[in-house]
């Protein structure tokens, strides 16, 4: 069994099965896992782990699922075969949900408006206890959030996605030919700019060995408006870890010393990075197909496989972002 303070859930490894245990009070995340599961096992059989039984009216809800091969691709330094792959799963799962099963799923957590409102709640309690580097990049943060577009009403004009909802890479699990992804709680309506930003920007995708970000996201064939939001949504989340980096107890650290000092450093250079002129800049019309060869309607890339197996044990860092 393994657990930690930040997760919302105890796991439980057996042999040929994965039993999550969540806590009191996270119902609504056991349910969204179980919801994934069972909707992936249907539209991208392979993907994900199978769903086999679940109490979700339980005080402490359970979901019980297949075990799957292969290890966390946090920690490693990825080669060009690995970084295919997952920008594959990726896709594959952005196009796997169909268009009427997706219009039933609810936005998922953590999307922009919750984020821009935990940013300004936690602003009077960060600032004034960070090094100057860090303030001067929180600075510049909110200044930029102000003047941008993100805290607008009307939904982004990009199409939506099923979004698995936590970008840390020890959540994709490489078995030597294919990628595949555990994980769901925070998982719902979605779309790909804010999904492929949760990995970019994701402190596990940098703290340790660092993703190769412009190989990655080279692998998507995105429209010009996607493009622009990619830009956005990546200085949001970066924003976002700059602040809960900033909260890291010296006393227990969960991160090396100076990673919020690095985290400004990398907000800042989105900051100061202007988009660059897509292809299609001037063409209007649906997103066309990027990793894995997707169509232009975002139909999923058959599974190379739809054995399952299972979940590895895995090192977890503060991916959810707590209210404030």
């Amino acid at each position: 069994m393994t657990s930690d303070a930040w997760s919302t859930h105890a796991i439980d490894l057996k042999s040929d099965s994965v039993i999550k245990r969540f806590r009191r009070g996270s119902r609504e995340e056991c349910e969204r896992e179980w919801r994934a599961l069972t909707l992936l096992s249907v539209y991208a059989p392979g993907l994900a782990p199978a769903p086999r039984s679940a109490d979700l009216a339980a005080e402490e809800p359970v979901v019980v699922m297949s075990r799957l091969p292969g290890a966390p691709l946090r920690g490693q330094l990825l080669s060009e075969q690995q970084l295919k792959a997952l920008a594959c799963a990726t896709s594959e799962m952005y196009a796997a949900v169909p268009a009427d099963e997706l219009a039933k799923i609810p936005v998922r957590p953590g999307q922009q408006y919750e984020l821009i409102a935990r940013i300004r709640a936690w602003t009077p309690r960060a600032r004034p206890r960070v090094s100057a580097e860090v303030g001067e990049a929180m600075d510049r943060g909110l200044d930029w959030l102000a003047r941008s577009d993100l805290e607008q009403a009307a939904p982004p004009d990009v199409p939506q996605v099923f979004g698995p909802g936590d970008g840390n890479l020890a959540n994709y699990l490489w078995d030597g030919s294919r990628v595949r992804v555990v994980d769901f709680e925070e998982s719902g309506l979605s779309d790909r700019p804010f999904e492929l930003a949760e990995i970019t920007e994701h402190v596990a995708g940098w703290v340790d060995q660092p993703l190769d970000v412009e190989m990655f996201l080279s692998q998507f064939d995105l429209s010009a408006t996607e493009r622009a939001r990619l830009l956005e949504c990546r200085r949001l989340l970066a924003l976002v870890w700059l602040f809960l980096l900033s909260f890291d107890d010296p006393q227990r650290p969960r991160n090396p010393p100076g990673t919020a000092e690095r985290q400004a450093a990398r907000l800042s250079r989105l900051l100061g990075r202007t988009r660059r002129p897509s292809r299609d800049d001037h063409q209007k019309g649906p997103a066309r197909g990027g990793a894995c060869g997707s169509s232009p309607s975002l139909e999923p890339t058959p599974p190379a496989s739809t054995r399952c197996c299972a979940w590895r044990n895995r090192p977890r860092s503060p991916c959810r972002i707590p209210p404030p």
